[in-house]
């Protein structure tokens, strides 16, 4: 008889994520390209219900302008391009396992349709990959995170255009040829449901249904992580590609059928993207949701060939908070949900749930039977003050992530095949949905502020502390 499996098994990954747009800085260095987030300005507003999450580009063209006397943090970032050898030395210090980062696509192919990849920028990643590895680490590696080349938006209007499939491929098989030896897991598309963020590049002047753009936009990008997928089948088992969703399954508002159904068919269209990729079809489901919506999505024979031959290998997700659909006051855009009444928030409004955490590894558990599971985002937001004597007492933070790790453990005992933890994150970043530092998630501080003010020295936090402890003992000591 098989028994319940009461800890954290051997070998789990624990570890920390941080994304190249938010952390590397290197602006312009080793002739990098300007990607969609370098457009991305700090702006100092003071209500945060009025701070959109619209991450990296907007709709329209006029966006794509360097606007003098704005300030864009991620250009510069926390500077880890530089500094990265002191940041890894902290990491190694916590005791991880794993660290999550990406590839800035800008920084390989600055244009993005390039026949010949910058071998300055490889260097660097050369470097990187070295030093993660020595320090004791499992690389996981993104390779693409809201880093697209802006040329490709531009001239091409984003994931749109299946062009992009082949300049995207041709960017994998580049990284693959070079560090298949030492990369094993890698995410194709950071939340590839995250559509909202307009990560596709999609620019709404250039498509008369933006809706029906964005899910064509998503089509092309299923079929990259499939091309993707055929080109690792080279490498004999050497290289593990998986999906990446932002977990965004919700509870009904109520028990009232109504809600029940609604919130049915809603996280239906989460579950869409993994049900292609792990499935290798497109559900019926979301046939009926494209023909009530008015799109119409071109697909080809041979699309559906290479879908079904080429599933991803494992699944990752981001988790954050839950929220509630509501037949009477939300629609069926994904972001349109309402708030759990029962659920404390952080300073930016986002529920603290960590028994949804549980819930929803059950639900994808279930739903992908045998498929490896990652958690490669989930942390605590907050502003924090550093100390005069160089300490930060984060207690909201620790209490965050400990929730968060004893439901993980519920759910491995349920049966979650859960096979590691990548926290977000390490250090402190610049924010992703609004380009600020004072949202800090890091387990160090880094004393920089919102315009980039500040020494740049990293401190250790309570919480580094505390994950250490978590590490060491496997999760036991919590």
């Amino acid at each position: 008889m098989v028994k319940m499996q009461h800890k954290f098994p051997q070998g789990f990954l624990w570890g920390g994520a941080i994304a190249a747009s938010q952390a590397d800085g290197g602006f312009r260095e080793d002739q990098k390209g300007m990607s969609i987030a370098d457009f991305h300005p700090y702006r100092n507003i003071k209500n945060r219900d009025d701070r959109k999450e619209d991450s990296t580009i907007r709709n329209d063209e006029n966006f794509l302008v360097i606007e003098p006397g704005l300030y864009y943090p991620k250009q510069h970032g926390v500077d880890f391009y530089h500094r990265f050898e002191e940041d890894l030395g902290l990491m190694e210090e916590m005791g991880f396992k794993a660290f999550r980062t990406s590839f800035d696509w800008s920084r390989i192919y600055p244009k993005g349709d390039e026949e010949e990849p910058n071998e300055a920028g490889l260097r660097y990643y050369d470097r990187l990959i070295t030093s993660i590895r020595s320090h004791g680490m499992e690389p996981f590696m993104t390779i693409s995170h809201y880093e697209m080349p802006v040329h490709l938006v531009k001239k091409y209007g984003g994931w749109l255009n299946r062009s992009l499939v082949d300049f995207f491929a041709a960017y994998c098989n580049t990284l693959f040829e070079r560090y298949h030896g030492q990369i094993k897991y890698w995410i194709v598309f950071n939340q590839i449901n995250l559509t909202t963020f307009n990560s596709l590049g999609i620019l709404g002047n250039r498509a008369k249904n933006f809706m029906e753009a964005e899910y064509q936009g998503v089509h092309h990008q299923f079929l990259a992580c499939a091309r993707a997928k055929e080109l690792a089948g080279k490498y004999k088992g050497q290289i593990r590609v998986g999906t990446m969703l932002s977990d965004k399954l919700a509870y009904p508002a109520t028990c009232r059928p109504e809600d029940m159904l609604f919130n049915m068919r809603k996280n239906q269209m989460q579950y869409f993207f993994p049900d292609v990729q792990l499935r290798g079809s497109y559900p019926a489901y979301a046939f009926r949701f494209f023909e009530e919506n008015h799109i119409n999505i071109h697909i080809d024979p041979e699309d559906e060939r290479l879908l079904r031959e080429n599933p991803m290998d494992f699944l990752s997700t981001s988790y954050y908070y839950t929220k509630i659909n509501d037949s009477l006051k939300n629609t069926y855009a994904p972001m349109d949900k309402s708030t759990n009444p029962y659920l404390e928030k952080t300073e930016w409004g986002w529920e603290i749930d960590p028994i949804g955490l549980r819930v929803n590894l059950n639900h994808y558990s279930d739903r992908y039977p045998g498929v490896p599971i990652y958690i490669t985002e989930n942390g605590y937001g907050a502003v924090d003050r550093l100390e005069k004597d160089g300490a930060v007492h984060d207690p909201y933070r620790i209490d965050y992530l400990r929730q968060h790790v004893i439901q993980m453990k519920e759910a491995i005992a349920d049966g979650v095949p859960l096979k590691g933890y990548m926290m977000w994150t390490p250090m402190d970043i610049v924010s992703c949905s609004s380009a600020e530092m004072k949202k800090r998630y890091g387990l160090i501080y880094v004393d920089q502020d919102d315009e980039g003010n500040g020494s740049g020295q990293r401190y250790r936090k309570d919480s580094f502390y505390w994950y250490q402890k978590v590490i060491e003992s496997n999760g036991e000591e919590l």
